[in-house]
């Protein structure tokens, strides 16, 4: 028994040696916060010029602040795994323009429900440059005034 919990406690160390950890370099902290946006149009800004891309621009505040932008790169049916009618399962990419001067940018997953459906929406932010960490934003979707807004909630990891 000695020698198997001596075999768990090697592996452990082992893959804590490989296990990247935040950078030294990173500042972390949790934050939480507000967006709002509007849709625009493709071919406006960094909204791709392609027919039926779906993008938005706005502002962030709170524990992050600046402006932002993001693109989605996708979209799927819920319904099409059993999921509701109106409801899109998405992915795409999101840009922050922070007040310091500095551009974060990370990937966004999540799910969006669209007319005739109640507008609600929930993602996740995954930083992957210029910082690292994680938001989960909720909100609301107006499709007929082409807004989205909401809070966000999270750890930011700033590059130094």
């Amino acid at each position: 028994m000695n020698r198997i919990f001596q075999c768990i406690a090697a592996g452990a160390f082992v893959l804590a040696a490989f296990v990247p950890s935040a950078r030294a370099d990173q500042a972390c902290k949790p934050v939480n916060g507000h967006f709002e946006a509007q849709v625009v149009p493709p071919g406006v800004g960094h909204c791709p010029n392609i027919t039926g891309v779906f993008c938005t621009a706005g502002r962030v505040w709170g524990g992050i602040q600046g402006r932002y932008q993001f693109v989605m790169s996708g979209a799927t049916s819920a319904a099409s795994i059993g999921g509701i009618s109106t409801a899109l399962f998405f992915a795409g990419h999101s840009t922050i323009f922070m007040r310091d001067g500095s551009t974060v940018q990370g990937t966004d997953s999540g799910t969006l429900d669209i007319p005739p459906g109640q507008g609600g929406f929930a993602s996740l932010i995954t930083f992957d440059a210029g910082a690292t960490g994680q938001i989960r934003l909720r909100g609301f979707f107006d499709a007929a005034a082409g807004t989205t807004s909401g809070d966000y909630l999270g750890t930011f990891c700033a590059d130094s």
